[in-house]
């Protein structure tokens, strides 16, 4: 790079490709904790239990998780700050040291949903048993997060290639399955069927627009590629915006092959009440190749979430408390209660579901800063928000809380 040429220039200097590639990348390291294994408990069980019922709940909640990580990758490239940063500096200080105790309970829940499905997988492929497998995930985490010191490529790179597994695992099992066209229709028309059917939405809910990853995409893209100017900035927004777009919508289709095939293989099959009766029915009723497809899958979606949770833990940590926290005090708030939890022998698949209704109940407190900080032009300058985005958020966090209000009044009563 030149004296005279920006980073942005240099990027575009690439060609129309390969420079238009580079700017993508963030949006897909957020879209793995939208497809980790909290996504595989809770869809799949909505599937076996209530066919296609729930799928409109994969499609607002894919909605609304395009609309909050641009926001979320706004902030970063608009400040210079993450979204922890912003709310350590922005509020006063014990509202943003309650968001911080908020956030690491947030991020207890992912590292159970995460360490959970790496060691179930790993026990489904090698027969390893679930705490040595939980332990296996952790170093996994760790490995991934060592590419980050050869600069933020790399650990797109590799966090983008375990998507694709993912991906085409479920793409595989989808069109060996097979898609009922009129169910899916329905599927598509908001409705319940009982509180279960309510709590298994709000986990949906809370494993497709994950907590963490409100506060991760801002630092993504916070010194990715620094812009010059006002018109580099709104460059970059664009380019994000289709980072977004194209990352989200994957997760999207990825959740609803998971609900697709559940509800096209195992509605009214026993046993399918837990991640491993999914895969011996997997086995038994659509052969080998679908089941090791899963599985694959799964053991794919624990690892990359696994770093991608690690990441986020730190920059939670870190932005709100403004201080370098070793790698490993960091992983071990978050690891213990997934490891006491394999350890105790609890159904492995109930916490995971369980663990997704608690990120649902933390979206709005990472929700609803994001909005009053990206709606001030103090704060955002030239890329604040227009007010039918705010309202859009604003109505998005609405929603998630009266969806939990009601999860609680149906529950109790």
């Amino acid at each position: 790079m030149t004296a005279t040429t920006t980073p942005l220039q240099d990027v575009r200097s690439r060609g129309p490709v390969r420079g238009r590639l580079l700017l993508l990348g963030p949006a897909f390291v957020a879209a793995i904790a939208y497809v980790d294994p909290g996504n595989f408990a809770t869809n799949f069980s909505a599937g076996a239990q209530f066919g296609y019922l729930l799928v409109w709940v994969i499609v607002v909640a894919n909605l609304m998780a395009m609309l909050i990580q641009s926001l979320s990758a706004k902030a970063g490239l608009a400040t210079g700050k993450n979204l922890a940063e912003l709310c350590r500096e922005q509020f006063p200080r014990p509202v943003s040291r309650g968001l911080w105790v908020q956030a690491e309970f947030v991020a207890m829940a992912t590292d159970l949903a995460e360490i959970v499905g790496g060691a179930l997988a790993l026990n489904l492929l090698f027969g390893i048993p679930l705490l040595p497998g939980g332990l296996i995930t952790a170093a996994v985490a760790f490995a991934l997060l060592g590419l980050q010191g050869r600069g933020y490529r790399p650990f797109e790179l590799a966090i983008g290639g375990l998507l694709a597994v993912i991906a085409l695992g479920f793409l595989y099992s989808t069109l060996r399955a097979g898609v009922d066209g009129g169910g899916l229709a329905r599927g598509l028309i908001p409705g319940f069927d009982g509180t279960d059917s309510v709590l298994l939405a709000t986990g949906m809910l809370g494993a497709t627009v994950m907590p963490h990853v409100i506060y991760l995409h801002s630092a993504l893209t916070q010194d990715r590629i620094p812009a010059e100017d006002a018109g580099e900035a709104r460059s970059l927004l664009r380019s994000q915006r289709l980072d977004v777009v194209l990352a989200m919508g994957l997760a999207g289709v990825v959740n609803a092959s998971m609900l697709i095939v559940a509800a096209r293989l195992l509605r009214g099959e026993p046993d399918v009440d837990s991640l491993e009766g999914v895969h011996a029915a997997l086995d038994r009723i659509a052969g080998a190749p679908v089941a090791l497809a899963f599985a694959v899958a799964l053991l794919a979606a624990g690892f990359a979430s696994s770093g991608v949770g690690t990441y986020a833990g730190q920059v939670v940590m870190q932005g709100f408390l403004q201080r370098r926290i070793p790698l490993f005090v960091r992983r071990a708030v978050t690891l213990a209660p997934a490891l006491v939890v394999l350890a105790s022998g609890f159904d492995p698949t109930r916490a995971l579901v369980l663990s997704q209704v608690v990120l649902s109940f933390g979206i709005p407190v990472a929700l609803v800063p994001l909005v009053l900080l990206t709606r001030r032009v103090d704060v955002m300058g030239a890329l604040v928000n227009r007010g039918l985005t705010t309202a859009a958020a604003s109505a998005a966090a609405v929603v998630i809380i009266a969806l939990n209000a009601f999860l609680l009044y149906g529950t109790f009563t």
